[in-house]
């Protein structure tokens, strides 16, 4: 019996890529699921070739229908925050719609689906809160405009929280995904260092669940590299530019 066996997992952004991989992943080991997205039909299909698992709709963009999924998914033991969108921009291309929307779902959105659970988790003295970030949240990189930034929020904000809920009985983490192959991805003209298949990425994101650690990066040595330029002067990190 693993440790997911007959709890409940709220997945948010379970239609494509990562998330769907997750849903498959979690269900081999025993997980009820609670899988939300804007795709109801796209949920529909992937809850009729899972056991125990059920679609909830949900837009993370709008706070009244993360509430009514909250109420309808009802008591959970375990919340994923995987719901991303990600369009390459550079500054020297500002597209205003396309930054605020990427920060609505990936950091916005996170907020109003923790602000209808956590509460919860800590009242009931237990919980378990997977925020699904990525190795871009680290630095302000090339054509990231909008999508690093949000990242990097997420981040920060997952840090506070594993802080302040420390004793409490809930459990914070924070997973950093490098290049996985999705539709997202696809947008991407340029070669992707060890880009990854969501079944990898997802039996990655499963491991780092299954232990209380608080930070989980990969794929190693690209995420080595990542975090190293944290050490570099930025008379190198900016030369020419």
């Amino acid at each position: 019996m693993s440790s997911f066996d007959g709890k409940t997992y709220w997945i948010i952004g379970a239609s494509e890529g990562l998330g769907r991989a997750l849903a498959v992943a979690l269900s081999r080991q025993g997980a009820h699921l609670v899988l939300s997205a804007r795709n109801s039909d796209r949920l529909a299909e992937i809850c009729e070739m899972l056991p125990n698992a059920r679609a909830v709709r949900c837009d993370v963009t709008d706070l009244d229908s993360v509430r009514n999924a909250a109420a309808e998914t009802g008591e959970i033991d375990a919340l994923v925050y995987n719901a991303g969108a990600y369009d390459p921009m550079r500054a020297t291309e500002w597209n205003s719609q396309a930054a605020l929307a990427m920060s609505d779902v990936n950091y916005t959105g996170a907020l109003r689906v923790l602000g209808e659970s956590v509460p919860g988790f800590v009242r009931a003295g237990r919980g378990d809160i997977t925020l699904i970030g990525s190795l871009a949240g680290y630095h302000g990189l090339p054509a990231a405009v909008g999508y690093g930034a949000s990242k990097a929020a997420l981040i920060s904000l997952a840090e506070t929280m594993r802080h302040d809920l420390a004793g409490s009985g809930v459990t914070v983490r924070i997973v950093n995904p490098g290049f996985i192959k999705t539709r997202l991805t696809e947008k991407n003209s340029f070669k992707m260092p060890m880009l990854m298949t969501p079944e990898d990425a997802a039996d990655r994101v499963v491991k780092a669940m299954s232990r209380r650690r608080f930070r989980t990066d990969f794929p190693a040595p690209f995420s080595w590299v990542i975090r190293l330029i944290d050490y570099l002067p930025d008379i190198l990190v900016y030369r020419g530019k």
